[in-house]
């Protein structure tokens, strides 16, 4: 898809356009009510998504409206200026909300015609091949020699296994269903679904006898043809970079969004962007058991030279292959000798790691690592070319079986080599370092660690360098309203427009903010025990509350400090599943009865108690990162190497958006009054924590001195 020729500005017929649909929403959309902030949070979309090279962070608290304020302002400016939507979250919540709600009731008050369309990961969709040959019960025949998946179920199944994907195998024969795993017509066990499943390297695409009914090439087809699609950040972030570096026949395969300067986003829960960013940008290897799948492939390296009847494939012939994977071998084996000849883990600890200061590997680990990168790497580049020869060359169904097995090895390489790669490349001078650390599996062998520590870099490449226009949304997002660290942690062009909108509550009336003279801060051992004795004596017990904890060994504790009368009333976070517990929290204040909810980092956000549900939020202390998480470590290194204060730079910003979100669990509505307490003593003894109270929103504070 080429470049869109003309450039878009934001005209008088646009504005007009998003006018008129928010007159329609005003009087269409029942329960609409006008919010001043909504309007500002739709002008400032106007102006970055109708504008080509347009971009905007905005914070928007909760209460604002913004998924209908960015919908009113992204879809008519889309529409007109023939641009696909992408409407990317981090939870499967918001994207149920968008799909299921919003998006419906918008296209009904507007009357505007658009397709749209869920992008979700291929495991979460029916592969028909895989399907067929798991509903015969039989195991997976090792024909191939070597543990790379075949044909069939890889372990004896059981009785009601069979009968599960029987039963779905035949829903989907009918016509009863689309093949989509979360809207099976019966429960997917949780380890059936990577079974049902494929990854993509496995994946046959349009050469799969199932192509055309396949589920995933259904919803990629979708995707293509949509007005608006809705997806996470993870696959956005993924798909820039697939779709603006992908060779024709991939991108006709594996299409996710397409041309990005086609295309506007908006990014809402839009906090996680960066998180996601370096995440996607993270490798992750075990060495001993990449070690150990290297030596049983030399069957799937012969494979293309069988199938295709050729003495030389590319630039080797079966005995170069064969040697070549050898000496790859042999290397990793004398590399993870090595690393174990460093490293000796202390058999004391509970999660040993070793990482590296600044991320600078030894010299000799460097060396070793980049020559492991050119091996790999030429290995990986062979056997693909080989893959897709293999593919485009008519066969039977069993040559399907060994692309597949050629395809998970073609993924075990690039994940090898990406690990290789970040560990033998020299980090740019003056440019944020990768980390890079090592850790123990479940085995005790290693398992090699890199990231980037920052964001910034990869954002600018994949996002803002190649899209139309974007939007990115929160309810947190500043400290206090200062964007600097946000948009320092995204890339964000330095031209972006930053607004922080204001609460639409009255939050000085409906809620205040309590730090009560607590005896202890949260580093002495008798923390726990005064949390305990503050929540027995001063919780109304009889009425909804939430307490966010910073570890789940801390909230243990204080669970089994609380006296045998509160315990039946505490619900407590991986007792049950999430939603489960909250399920079973709401039930018991509907009922009458007093409910109390102990939870770590994920109830601190995205969570809906309003009303009785939750009167009183605790928060037992601040929540500062770890300090020896590898990213956040190398992070702080090199800045402190730079003459920069991390912590102040760093932590207590991020802390104090995180404690804005967790006091965003309180007031949901204009109707929900209540309370916020801070048992950590910091925030009024240290002058960051001063900075960090005086950055959260305007609650009403009283705060014994």
């Amino acid at each position: 898809m080429s470049k869109p020729a003309v450039p878009r500005a934001l005209d008088e017929g646009t504005k007009t356009a998003v006018r008129k649909a928010y007159e329609q929403v005003t009087n269409g959309v029942p329960g609409f009510v006008p919010r001043p902030s909504q309007r500002h949070l739709i002008a400032t979309a106007s102006r970055a998504l109708g504008t080509s090279g347009g971009f905007a962070v905005a914070e928007a608290p909760t209460g604002t409206g913004k998924s209908l304020g960015y919908l009113i302002a992204g879809i008519p400016t889309a529409k007109i200026g023939k641009r696909k939507l992408v409407l990317s979250t981090a939870t499967v919540a918001l994207q149920g909300q968008l799909v299921s709600k919003d998006l419906p009731a918008f296209l009904a008050a507007t009357g505007i015609e658009a397709k749209v369309a869920l992008a979700k990961g291929r495991q979460r969709y029916l592969c028909v091949r895989d399907a067929m040959e798991l509903a015969g019960g039989q195991t997976a025949q090792a024909d191939l020699g070597f543990d790379l998946p075949a044909a069939g179920w890889p372990r004896p199944p059981a009785a009601d296994e069979i009968r599960a994907v029987n039963a779905l195998v035949s829903a989907f024969e009918r016509g009863d269903w689309t093949g989509d795993l979360d809207e099976a017509p019966h429960p997917v066990p949780a380890a059936l679904r990577p079974l049902l499943s494929t990854t993509s390297g496995a994946c046959s695409n349009s050469r799969c006898a199932h192509s055309m009914r396949c589920p995933v090439l259904a919803a990629r087809k979708d995707m293509r043809d949509a007005d608006i699609v809705v997806a996470n950040h993870a696959m956005v972030i993924a798909a820039l970079e697939l779709d603006g570096n992908a060779d024709a026949e991939a991108q006709s395969e594996n299409f996710l969004i397409g041309d990005p300067a086609a295309c506007t986003f908006v990014f809402d829960e839009g906090h996680h962007l960066a998180s996601v960013a370096i995440e996607s940008g993270a490798a992750r290897l075990h060495i001993g058991a990449f070690g150990r799948r290297l030596a049983k492939m030399d069957p799937v390296f012969a494979a293309p030279f069988r199938l295709l009847d050729k003495k030389k494939l590319g630039n080797r012939e079966l005995a170069d292959a064969h040697a070549d994977l050898k000496r790859l071998t042999d290397a990793v084996k004398a590399f993870e000798a090595l690393l174990q000849a460093h490293w000796v883990p202390d058999a004391n600890e509970r999660e040993p790691m070793w990482r590296a200061r600044l991320g600078l590997l030894p010299d000799d680990w460097r060396t070793h690592a980049k020559a492991l990168a050119t091996d790999t790497g030429n290995l990986l580049e062979w056997l693909d070319a080989a893959r897709r020869r293999v593919l485009k060359n008519e066969g039977s169904a069993s040559n399907d079986r060994v692309t597949r097995a050629m395809g998970t090895a073609v993924e075990q390489l690039r994940e090898a080599f990406d690990l290789f790669f970040a560990w033998g490349q020299q980090d740019p001078d003056g440019e944020a370092p990768n980390a890079r650390w090592m850790t123990l599996g479940i085995d005790r062998g290693l398992v090699c660690h890199a990231s980037p520590i920052s964001a910034a870099k990869l954002l600018r490449r994949r996002l803002w360098s190649q899209a139309d226009s974007a939007l990115v949304t929160s309810a947190t997002l500043s400290a206090g309203g200062n964007f600097k660290v946000f948009a320092a942690s995204i890339g964000l062009p330095t031209d972006a427009e930053c607004v922080s909108l204001p609460s639409p509550f009255d939050l000085d009336r409906q809620a205040v903010l309590q730090v009560p003279r607590f005896p202890v801060l949260p580093d002495n051992e008798a923390h726990p025990r005064a949390v305990a004795d503050w929540l027995a004596r001063e919780l109304v017990w009889s009425r909804g509350s939430l307490v966010l904890f910073t570890s789940r060994r801390k909230m243990e504790q204080v669970y089994a400090l609380m006296p045998e009368t509160c315990k039946p009333d505490i619900r407590m976070q991986g007792a049950l599943g999430k939603q489960a517990l909250i399920d079973e929290h709401c039930a018991a204040i509907d009922a009458g009865e007093g409910s109390v909810l102990f939870g770590l980092a994920s109830m601190g956000e995205g969570l809906d108690l309003a009303g009785e549900y939750c009167s009183t939020v605790v928060i037992t202390q601040l929540p500062f990162a770890v300090p020896t998480e590898p990213v956040l470590a190398t992070k702080s290194e090199w800045l402190e190497s730079r003459g920069q204060n991390a912590f102040m730079l760093v932590s207590v910003p991020e802390a104090t958006r995180v404690l804005t979100q967790y006091a965003g669990r309180l007031i949901r509505t204009s109707r929900d009054t209540g309370r916020i307490v801070i048992l950590d003593r910091r925030i009024v003894e240290k002058r960051y924590g001063r900075d960090i109270l005086d950055a959260l929103p305007p609650f009403r504070r009283e705060v014994e001195m």
